[in-house]
């Protein structure tokens, strides 16, 4: 894997982002918090975990504490402040990602769970790149899923429509 499929997976990732965002922008305040039939129970707990996610992983890549303690921490209840911070992490992801080197991503990292404590884990880097990008993937599909639930049409998240408009 080069560093150009990663740093490509980081604005990608922005790009759904912004997209998705974008469309739950457009939901009253009530169908965002609404209890629905999924994992994280409701748009905002979705969006919320998916903040979570990449700010344990992003804290581990760059050696900080992100503060999380639970995987379905509601870190922001008002729409506008998540997509503020949603913004923020993203740029930072970007900044991270285009800091890495070769060396950095064919090494290993060393992290501690955030769930269920114990010893040491190890993965090698491009794992745990592939895994955040995937992650972000999965998620976004789910609240692209809940939004089918509304009257707000979820919008195109395809990867290969990013590479279009980024020219790649």
């Amino acid at each position: 894997m080069t560093l150009d499929y990663f740093r490509t997976f980081a604005r990608y990732n922005q790009w759904a982002n912004r997209r998705l965002y974008a469309a739950c922008a457009q939901l009253p305040d009530e169908e965002y918090r609404k209890a629905r039939p999924a994992f994280f129970k409701s748009i905002l707990g979705a969006l919320n975990h998916l903040l979570v996610g990449d700010r344990i992983w992003l804290g581990r890549i760059d050696g900080r504490d992100s503060g999380i303690t639970a995987l379905n921490q509601i870190l922001y209840v008002v729409f506008s402040e998540l997509c503020r911070a949603r913004e923020a992490e993203d740029e930072r992801l970007i900044s991270i990602v285009d800091g890495l080197t070769e060396q950095r991503v064919a090494s290993t990292l060393a992290y501690r769970q955030i769930v269920s404590p114990g010893g040491e884990q190890r993965t090698p880097m491009r794992f745990v790149l592939g895994h955040l990008f995937n992650h972000q993937t999965h998620h976004r599909g789910q609240v692209h899923d809940l939004l089918t639930q509304t009257a707000v049409p979820p919008p195109p998240l395809d990867l290969i429509l990013y590479l279009r408009e980024a020219g790649k």
